[in-house]
């Protein structure tokens, strides 16, 4: 069974349709893209599935079970971190715990244990101001895990970070995916870092949007540091942009 199943999804906004008839699926520990230009649908449908928005037509299922129209059972990170910067880190972290109603003592006891999985070991009383852009980033996973430990909705979240940066974010990021068993739908604009991180990649283009493509990616994660030198690095950019 899949672990996430989105089952012909349509949405319009004012009689304007921006998304038609989209379908996509998660296993469970797969990392997926969502790729495509700006504007093509993409956030549009993210909040679908988070339960953000209601869709014209179409499903959302989690673990078989229907989730349409029903938020609080995905995790969902938008581009930036939004941490409140008058919280410490460990606050942050555990906002989804305190919006549920945990008192504060308890929250922080349950996410304690994460900091040094997710890399933060020391970050606990620090603010967001005191936090480099990658360990910023680190927190907002870790506050995104705390709110739904199974799936994440990841949009653009190390669009921000710089080129060396964002390289260990990924190897970081899949790293701890593993250790947690996580599984994540990633949207992107760079091709290169859908070919880099994913098991699958969904193309996603028109007006409106649809699937018009899907691209399995064989080789093994976390792949090797010089693959987007390699031929089938290329090939796969080649044939992901003749179908976009």
């Amino acid at each position: 069974m899949n672990k996430l199943e989105v089952k012909n999804i349509s949405k319009s906004f004012d009689g304007k349709p921006v998304l038609k008839d989209v379908s996509i699926e998660l296993n469970r520990g797969e990392l997926v893209c969502l790729l495509g230009v700006s504007g093509g649908g993409k956030t549009t449908l993210f909040n679908v599935i988070s339960g953000l928005l209601s869709p014209d037509n179409g499903q959302v299922l989690l673990d078989g079970e229907d989730i349409t129209n029903q938020s609080g059972h995905i995790s969902y990170m938008l581009q930036k971190d939004l941490l409140l910067p008058y919280r410490t880190i460990e606050d942050n972290a555990a906002l989804p715990l305190l919006l549920k109603g945990e008192k504060k003592k308890d929250a922080r006891k349950k996410v304690s244990p994460l900091f040094e999985q997710f890399g933060l070991e020391g970050t606990q009383k620090k603010y967001p101001s005191q936090l480099s852009g990658g360990m910023r980033q680190r927190a907002a996973l870790l506050r995104t895990y705390m709110f739904s430990r199974d799936v994440a909705l990841l949009d653009e979240p190390f669009s921000a970070l710089d080129t060396l940066t964002k390289s260990s974010m990924h190897k970081w990021y899949l790293d701890v995916m593993e250790k947690i068993q996580l599984s994540t739908l990633f949207i992107t604009h760079d091709i290169d870092e859908a070919i880099l991180i994913s098991d699958r990649i969904y193309l996603l283009s028109g007006s409106p949007g649809e699937i018009t493509g899907e691209i399995i990616i064989k080789e093994q994660k976390p792949r090797k540091d010089d693959f987007n030198l390699t031929t089938e690095f290329l090939e796969y950019k080649r044939k992901i942009l003749s179908m976009l």
